[in-house]
């Protein structure tokens, strides 16, 4: 019996946000904002703090740089109760950190430095333990410089070989992002990209074309994040189903996808269908939305769950019936 429900691997980042921001006052002036935070980020590292809010066991594996953020970045996951074992710091670049200056509507533009995400690697002798977990979560290809590639599928492959469930997110995805992904998509169960980094690699722009093309490659079951129009999932089993967003007052939109990908996480480690999974993870991306940062207002399993009850849908921009 593996001793977490979920080890998340990878890209882990310290954001700076502040909120709202219209514009970047010029020369040395200085504009007044309403808000800003410091907070726990990153494909993986964001899904693993959301899945430790809601209630999962989860340890991290990442590195960290020997600076003060790391010092905080290390103490804040404890915080949330993640394990921190397999956290390794590394002083010879800073910790990776990106600074957010959160649009009204709720974009993020940003200024980010790679730092450790550059160099993060697992470590031979730390492969087993990393992957002692029921589910094991990979984000931040296309970033990991270092780990990106024949790492990763090393890892993956296995993952699979323990019989582990694998997640698999990737960030900044552009048309040659797909020569480390394609490797790995015989061992992921569950692709959660965004359409718009599926599409850059995929070269398709329709959501069931870009299923299709993934779920071709190996991949079990494909979930296209939509962005406002909600979630598409391509599943290994039965039918293509879409459902809609649900209709909220929009913070930022840091961390969304970070968010949807531990509530699937949480729906596998549940036992339920992917249909209730998904729309799980549908309101733990729409809690994160509803505050600042990637956590936003995500506070408890209990609470997503009177969400995902209650909150209303938006009607769909279009028609996904036949996609």
């Amino acid at each position: 019996m593996p001793s977490f429900d979920v080890s998340s691997v990878g890209f882990y980042v310290l954001d700076i946000l502040g909120r709202p921001v219209s514009r970047i006052p010029e020369g040395g002036r200085a504009d007044y904002i309403e808000e800003i935070r410091m907070t726990v980020a990153g494909t993986a590292g964001a899904t693993g703090m959301d899945c430790a809010i809601l209630g999962l066991k989860t340890q991290a594996v990442t590195t960290l740089g020997t600076d003060d953020m790391g010092d905080w970045f290390v103490a804040k996951l404890k915080k949330y109760g993640l394990d921190c074992g397999l956290v390794r710091r590394d002083g010879s670049v800073q910790t990776s950190s990106t600074i957010l200056p959160v649009r009204p509507n709720g974009e993020r533009p940003a200024l980010h430095v790679p730092g450790t995400a550059m160099v993060f690697r697992v470590a031979d002798e730390d492969l087993d333990a990393a992957l002692d977990a029921s589910v094991v979560h990979v984000g931040g290809t296309g970033l990991l410089k270092s780990f990106d590639g024949e790492p990763t599928v090393r890892l993956l492959r296995r993952a699979k070989e323990l019989g582990r469930t694998t997640t698999f997110d990737l960030i900044q995805a552009t048309p040659e992002t797909i020569a480390f992904v394609e490797p790995c998509l015989p061992y992921i169960d569950y692709f959660v990209p965004s359409i718009d980094e599926a599409s850059e690699m995929a070269h398709e722009h329709d959501p069931a074309a870009v299923a299709a093309y993934f779920k071709s490659r190996g991949v079990k079951n494909c979930l296209l994040t939509l962005g406002a129009d909600g979630v598409y999932v391509a599943p290994e089993n039965g039918n293509p189903f879409h459902l809609p967003a649900f209709d909220i007052e929009v913070v930022d939109t840091t961390g969304c996808g970070d968010g949807f990908t531990a509530g699937i996480i949480v729906g596998i480690t549940e036992g339920w269908d992917l249909k209730r999974s998904t729309r799980f993870a549908s309101a733990v991306a729409a809690k994160v939305a509803m505050g600042l940062g990637s956590d936003g207002k995500l506070v408890s399993f209990d609470d997503t769950v009177a969400a995902m009850d209650s909150l209303p849908v938006k009607a769909p921009a279009r028609s996904y019936a036949h996609a």
